[in-house]
């Protein structure tokens, strides 16, 4: 394994990062400031508590779960969608670096920058909401699968999009309204049938879930199942990644 190239990709795609601190750091901590502002103060100030946790604490794992899910899917997805734009993906590919290599490189790149701003996130949040972490180690193992699994699937959409506005069409018209709708500001026990039902057949439910189970004990399905979802989640990024590099779809065109 040729370590020092995955080593110099990794390195360089986390300098980026700090190359564009508003874009990459300050502008989710910012967003998510605004979300403790608005949903924690004013949503909050009428609902007391949900499953004995306080509201501002209830909403920390779902805000960060949608900051970690946008920003790995972008930063994995941008990082290998600029070489494939400037042509310089062919120098890699020339590169003595294998499937692995790339994927150390790029994709843990990317989930070490969401893990970066996770941490960002949770000390921006004891600014505005008195919270705790049930189970540290269990959140930490956790929030790295999902910055993992979603690096991966930000690896593939870099692949498949042809232009810049795939990149964002994803994040905008799927992740974001499904992380929402996954029970990111309330608890599923809240709604009505059948969007309770329907509810639970969105897959971020389950992850969202996880996280929150990390930090409260409490959650609407068990860590069981969330992290069966996260594994198997992985396990097929991992697969169709594995079947570009075989055949070169998107990279050699």
């Amino acid at each position: 394994m040729n370590l020092r190239g995955a080593y110099a990709i990794f390195k360089n795609e986390v300098m980026r990062a700090f190359r564009t601190v508003f874009g990459s750091i300050l502008s989710p901590v910012l967003t998510t400031s605004l979300y403790f502002i608005v949903f924690g103060a004013a949503i909050g100030g009428r609902i007391n508590e949900i499953g004995g946790v306080s509201y501002g604490a209830f909403i920390v794992p779902g805000l960060l779960m949608l900051t970690l899910l946008s920003e790995s899917t972008s930063n994995a997805s941008f990082g290998i969608y600029m070489p494939r734009f400037t042509g310089a993906i062919y120098e890699l590919l020339s590169a003595p670096i294998g499937f692995v290599e790339t994927l150390i490189g790029f994709v843990g790149a990317a989930a070490a920058k969401s893990l970066i701003l996770a941490t960002i996130i949770l000390l921006t949040a004891t600014l505005f909401v008195d919270y705790s972490i049930a189970h540290p180690l269990y959140a930490l193992g956790y929030i790295m699968l999902v910055a993992a699994a979603f690096s991966l699937f930000g690896f593939i959409l870099g692949i498949w999009a042809d232009g810049f506005e795939k990149l964002q069409i994803v994040p905008m018209l799927m992740l974001t309204p499904l992380t929402f709708l996954g029970g990111t500001f309330y608890s599923i026990d809240m709604l009505p049938e059948p969007w309770r039902t329907v509810a639970l057949a969105n897959p971020i439910f389950y992850l969202v879930n996880g996280l929150r189970w990390c930090f409260t004990g409490e959650s609407d399905v068990s860590i069981g199942l969330s992290l069966a979802m996260t594994l198997g989640f992985i396990a097929v990024c991992t697969a169709i990644i594995a079947f570009v590099f075989r055949t070169g779809w998107r990279l050699r065109e």
